[in-house]
């Protein structure tokens, strides 16, 4: 009976284990079952949210592009043309984008030509740009040039002028400022007695500080059209052993650095005068070295260069020692006069109620961009940033809802403004 009833029992108990299994293998299965419907759902959200968001990118490009012909832009009564290549537009606002992901976009420099000309220096190259705009933040804190124009004050500047005779003076026949240089003039001894090489660079920064700040934005005015280059005359006449010595190079390569390296690009046209057979013999060796771009902006002169100048500037804009019809007898002499639309009271006033103002103007479609596009879409309950809709690694579109991205969002709705106050230079 005992193995009988044994024998009946154990069929059942191997039954009951199998239901067990069974019961096991369903719940797992459904369970599985779950997490694969919620990775498809949670796959589903992120493809539509990339979707959303590189539609709602591609047609702020798009805009762009459509844009990039030409935008006008006013300043008081005057209307300012500024002709943009659409690449380069489409460019510059993906730089945009990297540099306020990272952190690199104070609102001072935040302006269409400063990363244009930053890109050019680089030849578009996005990175080795970031790079570039990178290491100028830091240099221009550690060295004060944010507010070198308010801080520093050059009382020997008329003094260093016998010595380096050197200045801005008028403006060429599209209305860029024209720069003067004598380097054959330049008596590095005496200079140095006078001021220091600290004083001078810090110097040479105001300048370009004032060119950006006040020369730039007056010639645009005058000339109804930006402007962001200059023409710059270099006079070599007389240049020997005396002016490349130990002081003097320490002063020109310093130069040369914070120019190419922070304020690049600003440079138009080049024209070395008075350029004597030696001084050619060396530039035909170097400029094999020099980027085609650079060697295609400067032109070497001998002392029959009056012709060349006058077909680029005007007589009344050009020095009369150059060549020109003009000597500014009540200023001392012109490159003593710092002639040119920035001493202009009605330009300059412009100049300096015109920011104020276009920033004004920016805010206001800044608050119309919010209730449309891409604003409108980030804040409707579909594009509001969720546990589950975060972007995970990889995808086209990290970290969206990042705090890097909800500051690129403020930003794109301030880059999307009407084409008349696209520019904030002036």
């Amino acid at each position: 009976m005992l193995s009988e009833r044994r024998i009946s029992t154990l069929p059942r108990e191997k039954m009951a284990g199998n239901e067990v299994m069974a019961d096991f293998d369903e719940r797992r299965n459904r369970i599985l079952d779950a997490e694969v419907l919620e990775d498809e759902r949670r796959r589903t959200r992120m493809g539509s949210l990339k979707k959303k968001a590189l539609s709602a990118s591609n047609k702020f490009t798009h805009s762009l592009k459509k844009k990039g012909k030409k935008a006008n832009y006013r300043t008081s009564s005057v209307s300012i043309e500024d002709i943009r290549d659409a690449q380069e537009e489409s460019t510059v606002h993906a730089f945009r984008l990297e540099l306020i992901a990272r952190g690199l976009l104070p609102d001072r420099h935040d302006d269409y030509h400063t990363m244009l000309r930053f890109l050019k220096a680089k030849k578009f190259d996005i990175g080795k740009t970031i790079q570039m705009w990178e290491e100028m933040l830091r240099w221009r804190k550690e060295f004060g040039a944010d507010t070198i124009m308010e801080d520093f004050q050059y009382g020997e500047f008329k003094e260093v002028l016998h010595f380096y005779p050197r200045g801005y003076h008028g403006v060429d026949k599209e209305g860029r400022p024209i720069y003067v240089e004598m380097l054959g003039k330049v008596d590095p001894s005496k200079l140095l007695n006078i001021t220091t090489l600290e004083r001078y660079i810090k110097h040479h920064v105001q300048e370009f500080e004032k060119i950006l700040h006040e020369k730039f934005p007056a010639c645009s005015i005058a000339a109804k059209k930006h402007i962001d280059s200059t023409t710059t005359i270099l006079d070599v006449q007389g240049v020997g052993l005396k002016n490349l010595s130990k002081d003097a190079r320490d002063l020109l390569q310093n130069m040369q650095k914070i120019g190419g390296d922070y304020y690049p690009e600003i440079l138009h046209q080049l024209f070395i005068i008075n350029a004597g057979p030696g001084f050619k013999l060396v530039w035909n060796s170097v400029k094999g070295f020099l980027d085609p771009n650079t060697t295609a902006k400067i032109r070497v002169l001998g002392t029959k260069y009056q012709q060349a100048l006058l077909e680029a500037i005007d007589a009344s804009q050009l020095p009369d020692f150059l060549g020109g019809s003009c000597v500014c007898l009540a200023q001392g002499g012109c490159l003593m006069s710092n002639k040119g639309p920035w001493n202009d009271p009605e330009i300059i006033k412009n100049v300096r109620n015109a920011q104020p103002r276009i920033l004004k103007q920016l805010k206001l479609a800044q608050d119309k961009e919010q209730r449309r596009g891409l604003g409108s879409w980030l804040r409707s309950p579909k594009g509001r940033c969720s546990d589950t809709s975060t972007a995970e690694s990889g995808s086209d579109i990290d970290d969206f809802c990042s705090p890097h991205a909800s500051r690129m969002h403020e930003h794109l709705n301030l880059a999307t403004v009407p084409e008349e106050v696209s520019s904030v230079a002036i």
